[in-house]
């Protein structure tokens, strides 16, 4: 059949580019990250991809939808087109589980909350920034921006060590 056999290349086509890693990053995979929206591909075996940037200004798309390309290339698909979708806008809520994890195991804090609630209801005050290294709450906000405009750099009290904070976008 037509349809499955279609869906199980869409499948692999969407594996092989879920491997390719954030270039700022590299512990995270743009499916951790919540980038890669769609893997698409035709009867004709051409392969359509969707990412949506953390933000529109974001300087490692063209690394990312480079790196895509080439990995899919490598995997033997011939015709492959990737497009940024800014619309709707990401948001951290897209980051998976595993990527959290990653990404606190390599002293970024991942974020905490859920950007899906602005605008609906009370505004939610974030109290403190865990510190990944020693899980102290006893940080403080060094700079609003940080090793990317994701980010927010922070300092924990205790230990003494600065970190990223991945913010809720």
């Amino acid at each position: 059949m037509v349809t499955a056999t279609l869906e199980r290349t869409r499948e692999e086509a969407w594996r092989v580019a879920a491997t390719v890693t954030d270039p700022e990053i590299p512990v995270l995979t743009i499916e951790d990250l919540g980038v890669l929206r769609s893997v698409e591909v035709d009867e004709a075996g051409r392969v359509r991809v969707q990412l949506t940037p953390t933000y529109s200004g974001c300087p490692a798309m063209d690394a990312m939808r480079d790196d895509v390309v080439l990995a899919l290339t490598h995997a033997g698909y011939a015709d492959v087109q990737v497009d940024l979708v800014l619309a709707p806008a990401w948001t951290t809520d897209w980051m998976s589980e595993a990527g959290k994890q990653k990404l606190r195991r390599y002293g970024i804090q991942a974020p905490t909350g859920h950007a899906s609630v602005r605008g609906s209801g009370p505004v939610r005050v974030q109290l403190a920034v865990k510190c990944p290294r020693c899980d102290s709450l006893n940080t403080r906000e060094l700079a609003r921006f940080g090793s990317t405009s994701c980010k927010a750099l922070y300092e924990c009290r205790d230990c003494l060590e600065p970190f990223d904070y991945f913010k809720v976008l």
